[in-house]
């Protein structure tokens, strides 16, 4: 079984021991301090406010705010920037999770989902006794903006996920991108992890004007000028911006609850339409269903699970 889905028995996966660190939140540009916890088989991924006393699950049906990054809320409380861990969790196949922080915001780190991956790596992965259930995509879902920026998704080929996306900056550095690949464990870590957020310089006085962007730097974003990258060790890829978009989009669908079996079609889609395109998604109950993985045991054969819960929906 190749990608979204790693090829684990159809087992739930979780992480083996809790794991910290401390960085700056992108927007708030408060210190924050974030720990990976192993979660009981069923759990999902939930953010945890330690300084409420306030769980908020990783669903798609709990996303309060879409400007700049994901927030996900509850009554008032809220964890922004959760895109790149979510990624991380999900490039690694981790299933059931807990993610304390113990602010509004999930530390911004280098602006890329490599060193939430380095933590999962840190930290050990188990697989559980539980059977993994996958979201079949079953036809088509479609949400666009009036200047033709578009999200679908489509049903898949085969069992795995693949995704496809371009993006259009005239007149910058970035261009048009565009990028097409099967998202694997491997696929994530090789080709988007280290992908870093970006945005223009004639954008960065605006947002701190409006009391965003106060953690922002050149160590945990890639500033545009026009033709130039303003970072001094330039880019990591030729392509980083469209792979950091495409990171993006499987932060964003981690937030359907269950991994993805289908395609993924964007331009110049963000976080607004990521997660747009998961609503049409579920709110359309013939356009998806719940199945099992193969489960394997020793000396059996693969016998099909089918999952008994559904993701919430709004």
């Amino acid at each position: 079984m190749d990608g979204f889905i790693p090829a684990e028995n159809g087992r739930r996966r979780t992480l083996k021991a809790p794991i910290g660190c401390v960085g700056t939140g992108l927007h708030s540009g408060r210190r924050v301090a974030l720990t990976l916890r192993p979660a009981a088989a069923g759990t999902g991924i939930v953010f945890r406010r330690t300084d409420l006393g306030l769980d908020i699950p990783a669903m798609f049906d709990r996303v309060v705010d879409t400007r700049l990054c994901t927030a996900i809320g509850q009554g008032d409380a809220s964890v922004s920037t959760i895109e790149h861990v979510m990624a991380a969790l999900a490039g690694s196949g981790i299933d059931d999770a807990v993610v304390e922080v113990d602010g509004p915001e999930v530390p911004i780190m280098d602006g890329s989902a490599a060193p939430f991956l380095f933590l999962i790596d840190c930290a050990g992965i188990v697989t559980t006794a539980a059977p993994r259930a996958a979201i079949e995509v079953l036809r088509a879902v479609r949400v666009e903006e009036p200047n033709g920026a578009f999200a679908e998704l489509l049903p898949g080929r085969e069992p795995a996920f693949d995704a496809e996306l371009e993006i259009d900056f005239p007149n910058t550095a970035i261009g048009r991108q565009a990028l097409a690949l099967r998202v694997s464990p491997l696929a994530f870590r090789e080709g988007l992890a280290d992908a870093r957020t970006f945005t223009l310089a004639e954008d960065v006085a605006r947002l701190r004007a409006a009391g965003l962007a106060q953690g922002g730097s050149l160590a945990n974003a890639v500033v545009v000028d026009g033709p130039m990258v303003l970072n001094p060790g330039g880019l990591r890829r030729p392509d980083e911006f469209v792979r950091h978009k495409l990171l993006d989009v499987v932060g964003d669908l981690a937030l359907a609850g269950a991994p993805i079996r289908g395609r993924f079609r964007g331009a110049r889609s963000g976080h607004a339409l990521n997660n747009r395109v998961l609503r049409a998604l579920f709110a359309d109950a013939t356009a998806w269903r719940m199945t099992g993985l193969p489960v394997m045991s020793e000396g059996a054969a693969a016998t099909p699970v089918r999952a008994a819960a559904a993701p919430a929906i709004a």
